[in-house]
């Protein structure tokens, strides 16, 4: 009986183990699954939620070097070296617009691939991997918001359209508007894609939030909207503060589908109020893709 009690504590004791690392597992995974990644090639990805891009280099010691101790650290700089070229690409596969990327620019302006260039270069270096086989793997990440931005942001602003203001209509006699501090907007099951400058347009296609309304410094500092899975984590994210409105895309638009349409009566609701400009000069915008 003592025997049979005992097997069972241990039957029991590994049932706990199995589901406690399921648990973990989960974990895990629900963290990833709240990320906005996007992989460009098989050696670099854009993180859209956390606001950088990574890469990966691998390096090798040269044959005539193996066995000497100068291998390894000839692996670790054929390693950056390769990390730094990764990210460059990476870099130039971000999506800008939904027609223009950061390739698209670079190509145009010998100026600006200069400084980019300049930038990916002072990446930094996020973890060195030694391997048995004498290879070191080394990852590097580079921050869209900041210097980059400061480089990238002003060209956004410069393409915005010259469209004359629209003459002021008195908004109707009734109930005073709702002052929202952010915008969410639920673009999920749209196919839509992350940029840096996307654009929430009406059902007319006039632009509601975009480059039009943005003040260069938030631009600069922290991008012109934030990126996010889950809608709850979105609403409550400090970028669109305590009373943010949520919103339902209806469509993604646009040859890179980062803009997204919204309906005329969300469109009205949110700009019902002049104070709600406010809150989309800050770049308080909130994203939620799939």
């Amino acid at each position: 009986m003592r025997l049979k009690l005992v097997a069972a504590a241990c039957i029991l004791g590994v049932a706990f183990l199995v589901a406690g690392a399921g648990v973990c597992d989960e974990k895990v995974s629900m963290s990833e699954w709240t990320q906005i990644i996007e992989q460009i090639g098989n050696k670099g990805s854009i993180n859209w939620t956390g606001g950088y891009v990574e890469a990966v280099g691998i390096g090798a010691p040269p044959d005539q070097s193996i066995g000497k101790p100068n291998a390894r650290p000839m692996a670790l700089r054929a390693a950056q070296v390769d990390a730094y070229r990764n990210l460059l690409e990476t870099v130039n596969g971000v999506r800008i617009d939904a027609a223009t990327t950061v390739k698209d620019f670079t190509t145009q302006s010998d100026v600006i691939n200069t400084q980019v260039q300049g930038i990916v270069k002072g990446a930094k270096t996020m973890k060195q991997e030694y391997m048995s086989d004498g290879t070191v793997e080394v990852t590097v990440r580079m921050p869209l918001s900041g210097d980059f931005s400061q480089v990238i942001v002003p060209r956004i602003l410069d393409k915005k359209q010259i469209v004359p203001p629209a003459p002021e209509v008195a908004p109707p006699a009734g109930p005073a508007a709702v002052v929202y501090t952010g915008l969410v907007v639920d673009a999920r099951g749209l196919q839509a894609r992350p940029a840096m400058s996307p654009k929430i347009l009406d059902e007319n296609g006039k632009e509601v939030y975009g480059s039009m309304n943005v003040d260069r410094e938030y631009a600069v500092q922290q991008g012109m909207s934030g990126y996010a899975r889950d809608l709850t984590a979105a609403q409550s994210n400090s970028r669109v503060t305590n009373n943010p409105v949520t919103v339902k895309g209806l469509k993604a638009d646009g040859q890179g589908r980062s803009d997204i349409v919204i309906s005329n009566a969300a469109a009205t609701a949110i700009k019902s109020a002049a104070d709600n400009l406010t809150f989309m000069k800050k770049c308080r915008v909130m994203i939620v893709l799939d």
